[in-house]
């Protein structure tokens, strides 16, 4: 008698690997996010409700660096899987690291557990969060683009889906002061999220278990040599700081922020350049690459204010009782992941059954002029609490159903253009420079609040919304040019001209 063929499961018509990055996505998101959605609260609530204490200001600037160097810290963890470790054990030690992070966040001992809290889970999710997107391109290294921008789309479900109920628990549990109740509750998360992966990693095959390109003996060396000399460096060059009595909390930051935005240029100048690892054409697409990442930046300068300035606005300016029931402020964010959990399966099918006629500087583009218009309705917005009315909390509710279909837009399609257009070198790097975007465009979002000392707040926002619809606009007048750079069009031009 024949045997019916074995059918190997899959998860919503995907590898069944993909059930695995999932879940622990999913739960490092909850971590993140959950603790994200207060973070500004409690460092500029005052000492005697539990906070540190910090201006509204630096407050953000402190949110915007920490967040920068999540994103900036993926680009260390690139090449450690590239180099060191590999992508899934870079990723298991990840998970341990953020863990750690939250658990030192969880102690009310004072200022210094928070520092190292917030280092440990910055360092952390640098290691987890390129590589796992990067073993997501893996599954379909084999098969076409739109499978594989569907693929993402449903890896992006789960991140926001550990989101949302991160955003739901972490400032619940919050309410009276309770912060390090809350952070506890976000080291549970990473902690459920470290056991699915363990458990789950049978499922990737022998996808991710060595690095492409493992240091040699004389890098390895060379390695060693540069940590032994920068690391005393950096520490002795803060404790001269220190002694000058000119540290703060405030100029820290700043410092921070312009070293962040030095870094992706630094970083551009050595793939096109410095590595003879890359090809002529792996060096065409990487220019056209350079645009995205740049419209990118805007993008998420204006986006990830959601933590900030404009949760700052939801406790100060929005009235936060509804039907009797009082909203906290951190939930509004949860807007977001709630309607990326009903919209990204929406937009995977339409984009899938569109193939390649939606181009990704085309969606870069639309998300831009979204995000744009965001900012426009806060300026609004802002400009009616200028009076010191309370909005309705339906204004902060359409902004973020306006950022949700602008994120939608661009963020599934970043991860995988990125994933395309990597040098086969750099793979694992590459997504970190996709990560570096979002680094860029905070480090500089969290200073440019500082302008809201001088410049009334109606106008902050409509400047930062202006500034993301001029670069719409041009992405949208060269896309076809980006598209020929990639690869995709009829020639391919050496350098993007008007």
């Amino acid at each position: 008698m024949t045997q019916p063929p074995v059918r190997d499961k899959t998860f919503f018509g995907h590898p069944r690997g993909l059930a695995t990055l999932f879940g622990t996505e999913m739960w490092e998101r909850f971590s993140y996010y959950g603790m994200r959605s207060i973070l500004v609260l409690f460092l500029s609530a005052p000492a005697i409700r539990g906070g540190m204490g910090l201006s509204e200001t630096t407050a953000v600037g402190v949110y915007g660096v920490y967040i920068a160097s999540v994103y900036l810290l993926a680009l260390v963890g690139g090449w450690m899987a590239d180099r060191l470790f590999g992508p899934r054990k870079t990723i298991l030690y990840g998970a341990i690291v953020i863990m750690c992070g939250h658990l030192s966040l969880s102690i009310p001992i004072g200022g210094a557990a928070v520092w190292l809290g917030l280092v440990l889970v910055a360092l952390g999710s640098g290691m987890l969060k390129p590589n796992i997107a990067a073993l997501v391109g893996e599954l379909y290294r084999h098969e076409d683009d739109a499978r594989r921008d569907s693929g993402y789309t449903v890896f992006y479900l789960g991140i926001n889906l550990g989101a949302f109920v991160g955003i739901l628990a972490v400032p619940w549990l919050q309410e009276g002061d309770r912060w390090h109740l809350a952070f506890g509750a976000a080291a549970v998360g990473m902690a459920v999220g470290l056991a699915q992966y363990v458990l789950g990693r049978r499922h990737l095959g022998g996808v991710g278990e060595e690095p492409d390109h493992r240091l040699t003996p004389a890098e390895r060396r060379r390695f060693r040599a540069i940590l032994a000399i920068s690391l005393p460096s950096v520490a002795a060059a803060l404790a001269l700081w220190a002694l000058t009595g000119t540290f703060t909390i405030d100029r820290f930051s700043l410092v921070l922020a312009i070293a962040t935005a030095a870094v992706p240029v630094i970083y551009f100048v050595f793939l096109f350049n410095g590595s003879h690892e890359i090809t002529p054409q792996e060096r065409t697409r990487l220019s056209a690459y350079v645009w995205l990442f740049i419209g990118a930046a805007v993008f998420w300068l204006i986006y990830d204010q959601s933590g900030s300035a404009l949760t700052l606005f939801a406790q100060n300016n929005t009235q936060l009782d509804v039907m009797g029931f009082h909203v906290p402020p951190g939930w509004i964010n949860n807007v977001n992941s709630l309607a990326i959990i009903f919209l990204a399966p929406v937009f995977a099918d339409v984009f899938l059954k569109a193939g390649d006629r939606v181009s990704a500087p085309l969606k870069f583009a639309v998300a831009l002029l979204l995000v744009g218009l965001s900012f426009v309705v806060m300026s609004v917005a802002s400009g009616i609490a200028a009076g010191g009315i309370r909005v309705s909390i339906m204004w902060l509710i359409s902004v973020y159903l306006i950022q949700t279909i602008g994120e939608l837009f661009l963020s599934p399609a970043g991860l995988s253009v990125t994933n395309k257009l990597a040098p086969r070198a750099f793979g694992n790097q590459m997504m970190g420079v996709w990560y570096l975007a979002i680094s860029l465009g905070d480090a500089i979002g969290g200073q440019t609040y500082r302008l809201t000392r001088v410049v009334p707040m109606p106008a902050y926002y409509l400047g930062l919304a202006l500034a993301a619809i001029v670069a719409g606009i041009a992405l949208m007048m060269f896309a076809r040019r980006i598209r020929a750079l990639m690869g995709e069009g009829e020639s391919q031009p050496a350098e993007l001209t008007g």
